[in-house]
């Protein structure tokens, strides 16, 4: 019966809409929640503008949020290293502190970081 049942849902995929066609509904991201979140507890390593600068200083270094290599990163990507941690860096896991839409309304808020030329709507801290 299982097989019944993916060989169908194949079919129906197959034969229905392509996967850019499928509306995957994301909900509404709270910048302004994510600027605060970042503003009490990613802001002491990160630094105001998020170039890494802040007050705690590790090694290795801690990621620029601004560069490309970080805004070039998919959101799942930058998801999993808030929720999870980075290994062998400062970066710690904030899956206990941090509900799931949290992380990513922090995210919403590091996506406007990036510089303007590049994209994004430069830093929200001005």
């Amino acid at each position: 019966m299982k097989a019944v049942l993916v060989g169908v849902a194949l079919l129906a995929l197959v034969g229905g809409a392509s996967l850019k066609e499928l509306n995957v509904s994301q909900p509404e991201r709270d910048v302004l929640s994510g600027r605060v979140i970042y503003s009490t507890i990613c802001i002491r390593c990160h630094g105001v503008e998020g170039k890494g600068d802040g007050q705690m200083k590790f090694t290795p270094p801690v990621a620029d949020l601004t560069s490309p290599a970080v805004q070039g990163k998919l959101d799942a990507r930058l998801f999993k290293s808030v929720h999870d941690g980075k290994p062998n860096t400062a970066m710690g896991a904030w899956r206990e502190s941090l509900t799931d839409d949290e992380i990513w309304d922090t995210l919403a808020y590091v996506r406007t970081l990036a510089p303007e030329q590049a994209g994004g709507m430069g830093s929200g801290l001005r």
